[in-house]
């Protein structure tokens, strides 16, 4: 149908100018400092995920991640409540990436490729299991102890080169290859195997009125909802979606060739394709708006007012060593020194940027070393 062929376009529309956004903003905040552009922690919500226990325990939030972060987590929970995992059909960067991998692989092998039932069934349960992992072990150390193994935080940090992002996250570069591999050969990969959050919205969804129903009577059986489905669900064969794995991106209805045999319905009211996507923006996109007028969403850091000191602890790679020597209320020169910076890096040189000047040099940690140091007793802290 003429009209379902636009609203297809809408979508891949809609996902690609989301995955050009966050990559430009990832872009910028590598290469500007993260005081122009947020990470790709904080704008993840699995960030949120991640804090809410430092939250409930502590007040704060794990470092990298604002309140902006915790409202997106927040946000995106109450979708999957609504209409399932509708944020990994119809937001997420990371599976719009997947399934532009899926299509160039198709184009390439002129063929789709299913998993075999008896290695995909039990795969499928991977990422319960790394979504209790990276919960408990982030809980556990407040920290963000999962960036080094993330396949999406790997990605975002390309803009540094290879050899940088091999050398901070190795494992997280591994697997961003074989999630890309992975998908040109099967859709979808890494949403279906690993992804912690689409285990969460799985789960979640299993509570939405939000279903996708087969009307027996008008279906001819073609087989087509099968076809294009790319978490590969057995709609053909069932009267209700009412899989965890369904991601909302509404391919299925999309596709059908005869009109009634598939139905979006929120409870027992049917909706139409093109109206699920756009409750899907309101509820995504509105609340964002509106906690930005309420001035709760917050995805950067404050910046610091005259005369403020931070610990160093909360010196950031962003930050130039002058900046972070001001900040830290220490003579410029104490501070090349106390950092064993050699005199001949620039006043001007980002934190993290002294080791593509100084082989071997680990700003990070140095700090943890230093911060122990304080910690321990062998010298007097700094305070705000």
């Amino acid at each position: 149908m003429k009209g379902n062929k636009y609203v297809k376009y809408l979508r891949w529309s809609l996902l690609a100018l989301i995955t050009i956004f966050i990559t430009t903003e990832s872009y910028l905040h590598i290469t500007q400092g993260g005081g122009i552009s947020p990470s790709i922690h904080a704008l993840c919500p699995f960030g949120g995920l991640e804090s809410l226990y430092q939250v409930f325990t502590t007040g704060n939030l794990i470092s990298k991640i604002f309140a902006g972060t915790l409202i997106l987590f927040g946000i995106t929970v109450v979708l999957a409540l609504l209409f399932r995992r509708s944020f990994c059909g119809l937001l997420c960067p990371f599976g719009a990436i997947q399934e532009f991998f899926a299509n160039v692989g198709q184009r390439i092998f002129k063929k789709r490729w299913i998993m075999p039932q008896k290695i995909d069934r039990p795969l499928r349960y991977l990422k319960y299991l790394v979504l209790l992992l990276t919960v408990f072990y982030a809980w556990k150390t407040a920290g963000l102890w999962m960036s080094s193994y993330d396949p999406w935080s790997a990605y975002a940090h390309l803009p540094e080169g290879l050899g940088s992002v091999w050398e901070e996250s190795a494992v997280g570069l591994i697997l961003l290859g074989i999630t890309l591999i992975g998908s040109l050969l099967y859709d979808r990969f890494f949403c279906k195997y690993l992804c912690p959050m689409g285990a969460l919205y799985g789960i979640l969804g299993k509570v939405s009125p939000f279903k996708v129903v087969r009307n027996e009577d008008s279906c001819i059986n073609c087989g087509k909802c099968n076809k294009v489905c790319p978490m590969n669900i057995d709609v053909q064969h069932v009267k209700e979606v009412k899989s965890a794995e369904c991601i909302n991106c509404q391919s299925c209805v999309l596709n059908c060739p005869k009109a009634g045999a598939l139905e979006s319905k929120e409870g027992s009211k049917a909706v139409k394709p093109i109206v699920v996507i756009a409750l899907v923006l309101v509820v995504f996109f509105g609340s964002i708006f509106a906690f930005q007028v309420s001035g709760l969403y917050k995805l950067l850091p404050e910046p610091l007012k005259a005369g403020e000191t931070i610990n160093l602890d909360e010196i950031k790679g962003y930050m130039t060593i002058n900046e972070a020597a001001e900040a830290t209320h220490i003579e410029l020169k104490e501070f090349y020194k106390k950092f064993q910076i050699p005199e001949s890096v620039p006043a001007e040189t980002m934190m993290k940027e002294i080791s593509k000047t100084v082989p071997g040099y680990e700003f990070s940690q140095i700090k943890a070393t230093l911060e122990n140091s304080i910690s321990d007793g062998n010298s007097e802290p700094i305070k705000k």
